[in-house]
């Protein structure tokens, strides 16, 4: 309905010219009805038709009453004083005055438009009752309360109709802010699940490439000479790579899958595949102990495949960076979280393997340093690390090789992984 009456309403400047005129003519034309065939004090048409002049004034004043509310008032106000202290014929000459106090309460900014129209109230009731103190009838004098009630009336409804409209521009304000707050979690969680997704192809492509590297070497190194050892190599890429495709078809169904249904997707890798991990990093030419002690309770899942890929991380690192070595990998839940720590001895001297092959594969040329491993990997295990409220060290030692140590709350404070 709004919308449809939209386009007959006037503009504001029209809306106040006509006020303005309707008022100018209701203040002269009531003073006269009012007081005709009646004996007053002093007539309209006294002291140069003055009377005549006020009411106009104090009516015509009122079409800058948006743009200039306190002069309006105070012009007004001035008229209405002038006109009652010199003892003109009462009628509805207060119209104007009633009209520039409510818009200077509406329009004003509170305090201290308050503050004027009150002192303004004042000053003219004070006025008021100063010239009506001879006033004959005695009961004329209710006319001046009226006045004085009416200014008061006029300047609390401005007052309300201000307060109604801060109101409702806080809430809409409130509204657009809650808007965008919702706008902004929604990207921010679009933002970590990108992240998380992103950290969990990493770590399988990143695991995966690095054995399968490692593999591949070793069957192009032995595959004349050795084709049984060649054939497990080629064992070890196949079931690698068929490891790293189910991760990745888990991974990036949650991104396709809309029902709710898994499909048959693998589940998260968690700590329950640790004898798995550690199995392919022997096949990588690693000398890999497992510390290993049994949690008092089943571990959160999201601390779990954190700690998962921790480990892998950190393993790939080893055979990215170093190549064959001895690595330990110690796994402490205790009651308030759970402590892992990956550490190598870094490049040995004399490998093991190659002991035992006159032609060894080609090694890695990263060394043992830790400004080789301070990259993208380290970097996301901490992420990980402080999306569950823990943290991450990972430094090289004095005595060579490599240490990877990290906290995981039982009770994660972040977001799951």
């Amino acid at each position: 309905m709004e919308d449809r009456l939209a386009p007959l309403r006037l503009p504001v400047p029209a809306q106040d010219v006509l006020l303005t005129v309707f008022i100018t003519v209701m203040q002269v034309q009531g003073t006269m009805v009012r007081n005709a065939g009646e004996v007053v004090q002093r007539p309209l048409t006294d002291l140069g038709n003055l009377g005549y002049v006020l009411l106009v004034v104090s009516g015509v004043v009122v079409a800058g009453r948006r743009r200039w509310p306190v002069p309006v008032f105070v012009t007004a106000a001035l008229a209405s004083l002038l006109y009652y202290g010199l003892g003109f014929p009462d009628g509805p000459g207060w119209l104007g005055l009633f009209v520039a106090l409510y818009t200077l309460a509406a329009y004003g900014d509170g305090r201290r438009s308050l503050v004027t129209a009150g002192v303004g109230i004042t000053v003219l009731a004070i006025g008021w009752l100063v010239a009506a103190a001879d006033i004959e009838p005695r009961a004329a004098i209710g006319w001046v309360f009226f006045r004085i009630g009416a200014s008061v009336m006029s300047a609390a409804l401005g007052e309300s109709v201000r307060s109604r409209r801060v109101i409702a521009a806080e809430a809409q304000e409130r509204a657009e802010l809650a808007e965008r707050t919702r706008e902004e979690e929604a990207r921010a969680r679009v933002d970590l699940e990108r992240l998380r997704i992103a950290r969990e192809v990493h770590d399988t492509v990143a695991h995966a490439i690095a054995i399968i590297n490692v593999q591949s070497g070793v069957t192009a190194h032995v595959l004349d000479k050795r084709p049984e050892v060649a054939r497990e190599a080629l064992r070890a890429i196949e079931q690698t790579s068929s490891r790293a495709l189910r991760e990745m078809r888990a991974i990036l169904g949650v991104l396709r899958d809309d029902d709710g249904d898994d499909g048959g997707r693998a589940p998260y890798p968690g700590l329950g595949q640790i004898e798995e991990l550690t199995a392919k990093a022997r096949e990588a030419g690693l000398d890999i102990k497992l510390e290993e002690t049994s949690p008092a309770a089943p571990l959160p899942s999201a601390v779990g495949s954190a700690a998962y890929r921790i480990l892998q991380e950190s393993i790939t690192n080893v055979i990215r960076h170093v190549g064959p070595t001895r690595v330990t990998v110690a796994l402490n839940p205790g009651i308030e979280a759970l402590e892992i720590r990956v550490t190598d001895e870094g490049r040995l001297a004399v490998p093991p393997d190659d002991l035992a092959d006159p032609h060894p594969p080609a090694r890695h040329p990263a060394g043992t340093g830790g400004s080789a491993r301070a990259g993208r990997g380290i970097l996301g295990m901490r992420e990980r690390c402080q999306l569950l409220g823990g943290e991450l060290d990972a430094r090289p030692l004095p005595g060579g090789g490599f240490e990877v140590r990290a906290r995981l709350p039982l009770a994660p404070t972040g977001s799951r992984l």
